[in-house]
């Protein structure tokens, strides 16, 4: 099984239809993980690079073999929804 496999369960799959609000952060998430020029190899899917996803999973759960937790999942995409919408307000320098 691939990092891309454990990413994606069909648990978090599930989790994330379920959650409308969540499908912007989740098409934004994954073109900001592509590693660049992603649509010069196959598949010419926007995908996390393997090694990324590998170092992730190995901080979260202390195995880069461990699946990721759906409820982990919406976390992220939650606090990266909240987290993108504070860098668009006016006035904010970083």
């Amino acid at each position: 099984m691939t990092s891309i496999a454990r990413l994606v369960t069909p648990a978090a799959l599930a989790a994330v239809v379920r959650r409308p609000d969540l499908w912007p952060t989740a098409v934004v998430a994954a073109f900001r993980l592509a590693p660049t020029g992603w649509w010069r190899r196959r598949p010419w899917v926007p995908l996390p690079d393997e090694r990324y996803l590998a170092f992730r999973l190995e901080t979260a759960y202390g195995s880069a073999v461990h699946p990721a937790e759906a409820e982990d999942l919406v976390a992220y995409l939650e606090w990266a929804r909240q987290r993108w919408r504070s860098d668009r307000r006016p006035g904010r320098y970083r």
